[in-house]
């Protein structure tokens, strides 16, 4: 069995027997991708019910269902457009299910986590002791004693398969008693297409001594990473740049002032599990 975003309304929090639930079938999968209420409508199940329960872009509003649009679909459909917007994400499960069909070469791979927060940390990238697995038609089938929550995140439209990539870089901000606010832009160069200005915020600031960690994804297949460059902006905390932005070999070898090194960058590619 395939749930195709479940029932949520009276089937939320029910017993395995009173919804969908992994003794319906030999393998039971589900795709969940309307399971956040809006406007006092919930569509999609969250809990899981599967033997994988499938959450892309956490499960809630999909990649062009955005609630913004309800009132260019009110102005077009009049009051039906609200279930318009609604019907976009929850409809977006039958459409990834389709998408495995019909592009084999682009399947899309979700990695199982315990929740969104930590995989858009890019924290659960991996593969190992089968920990990741594809989404629709060409999934693994395996009978798990426990349901198993997988995340991945899809663009709006088909092929709705991203490239996912974790990066982790060590900060050692000099600056005592200050909080660094940077944001920043990636561009990667791969053997076969580059990524240019990729927007980076961290969700907090930068503190002394520590590795962040975040996710980002790519609508293309680069290939193998052979080339990353960074570009910040300064803000309202930094004097100047140059200031405040160090490299791990200082520019001059006579005394500079504290700033922010970048110790160690980390890449792993969900993928081809490559670092």
């Amino acid at each position: 069995i395939a749930g195709l975003d479940p029932a949520g309304p009276l089937f939320e929090g029910m017993s395995p027997t009173d919804r969908l639930s992994p003794d319906d079938a030999n393998f039971v999968d589900a795709i969940h991708t309307f399971t956040k209420q809006h406007m006092g409508l919930s569509v999609g199940i969250k809990q899981p019910v599967a033997h994988f329960d499938f959450y892309p872009n956490g499960g809630t509003f999909q990649p062009g269902c955005h609630i913004m649009h309800v009132y260019n679909h009110i102005a077009q459909y009049g009051i039906t457009g609200i279930t318009q917007t609604v019907k976009c994400a929850h409809e977006r499960s039958v459409h990834l299910f389709i998408d495995s069909l019909l592009h084999n070469d682009k399947q899309s791979i979700a990695y199982w986590c315990n929740d969104i927060n930590t995989f858009n940390k890019g924290m659960c990238l991996s593969c190992r002791k089968n920990r990741c697995n594809t989404l629709g038609y060409n999934i693994r089938e395996e009978r798990l004693p426990k349901s198993r929550r997988l995340f991945l995140k899809t663009r709006a439209h088909m092929p709705f398969k991203v490239y996912h990539y974790q990066f982790k870089i060590h900060f050692i901000n000099e600056i005592q008693g200050k909080q660094i606010d940077p944001t920043f832009t990636i561009s990667l160069t791969g053997t076969k297409e580059d990524a240019k200005n990729l927007p980076i915020t961290l969700v907090e600031g930068i503190n002394g001594n520590k590795t962040y960690s975040f996710l980002i994804t790519l609508d293309t297949n680069i290939g193998e990473l052979i080339m990353i460059k960074f570009k910040w902006e300064g803000t309202a905390v930094w004097e100047n740049i140059w200031d405040t932005v160090q490299t791990i070999i200082p520019w001059t070898k006579g005394t500079r002032r504290p700033g922010l090194i970048m110790k160690t960058i980390r890449v792993k590619a969900g993928e081809t599990q490559q670092k």
